[in-house]
């Protein structure tokens, strides 16, 4: 009786049907979902492209031509005026193109950076990216192109400055070794015309026009004049040079008043 009891049971669970197993059949569908390639899920376009060159918004345009749909992007105003290279494809699609336009776009680039012809190692490069994960043929792009951060333009255009020179004259030095000294230097660098110098005499002011980098040798020359900045040594003689001057001073003095003396006893002297 047991035997028989234990065959029907078999039978039975053999003939259950699927859906009283619900969890085995979901964990095989989601399985199967795992193992599917990207490319099988992404299911982008593929196209044919033959593009003149031109800027990025032109691009975009002969893309949605060869795939008959719209492609989402951003081009900032700034790196509207890019130029892309020529292109021509078979059989690839926004993923691709765009991977292979970056990567081709790349170099090294030295750019100057400064006065004095500095020149530092730049990234150069543009293309198109996507922060969407899957991308489709909805996905949004946006345009970016690497570009050095370069120093302000400074004009050149000619500027009018002025040169206070009353420490260099006090010091000993004439308004003709300091403009001498100047057209010197821009005789040496080959300035050509060089700019205009004029001295105020009222004011002691040495005026200059010209390009703001040719009057550089102007502040150079001034710089490294004696007579704005006193080192020791130069300090202990213009001391020594004020005491001299001083004990001069009180001799003097001392002559006027025994001059002024004996006058006054020649006088008295005199009975006058």
């Amino acid at each position: 009786m047991k035997k028989l009891i234990c065959l029907l049971c078999l039978i039975t669970l053999s003939i259950l049907p699927a859906k009283a197993q619900p969890g085995v059949q979901l964990q095989v569908s989601n399985l199967q979902v795992s193992n599917q390639s990207q490319d099988d899920r992404l299911k982008l376009t593929a196209f044919n492209l033959d593009f003149p060159g031109g800027a990025p918004a032109d691009l975009v345009t002969s893309i949605e031509k060869a795939t008959g749909k719209p492609l989402n992007v951003i081009i900032p105003t700034e790196d509207a005026n890019a130029q892309l290279p020529p292109l021509k494809m078979n059989d690839i699609n926004t993923v691709k193109l765009f991977a292979a336009l970056e990567t081709a776009s790349y170099r090294q680039d030295a750019v100057k950076t400064g006065f004095g012809g500095s020149y530092s190692e730049y990234q150069l490069g543009y293309g198109f990216k996507t922060t969407d994960n899957p991308i489709t043929d909805s996905s949004i792009w946006y345009f970016h192109a690497d570009k050095p951060s370069l120093p302000p333009v400074v004009s050149t255009a000619p500027v009018c400055q002025f040169y206070q020179l009353q420490n260099y004259l006090n010091y000993g030095f004439t308004v003709d070794d300091i403009t001498t000294a100047i057209q010197t230097g821009w005789k040496m660098a080959g300035i050509s015309p060089a700019p205009e110098l004029n001295y105020h005499k009222e004011t002691h002011l040495l005026i200059a026009f010209g390009k703001p980098d040719d009057l550089a040798v102007v502040k150079n020359v001034l710089e490294a004049l004696p007579g704005l900045y006193l080192d020791s040594n130069q300090w202990n003689w213009q001391i020594k040079k004020i005491d001299g001057l001083q004990s001069q001073l009180n001799q003097l003095a001392a002559q006027v008043s025994a001059l002024t003396n004996s006058a006054a006893m020649a006088q008295k002297s005199s009975g006058k």
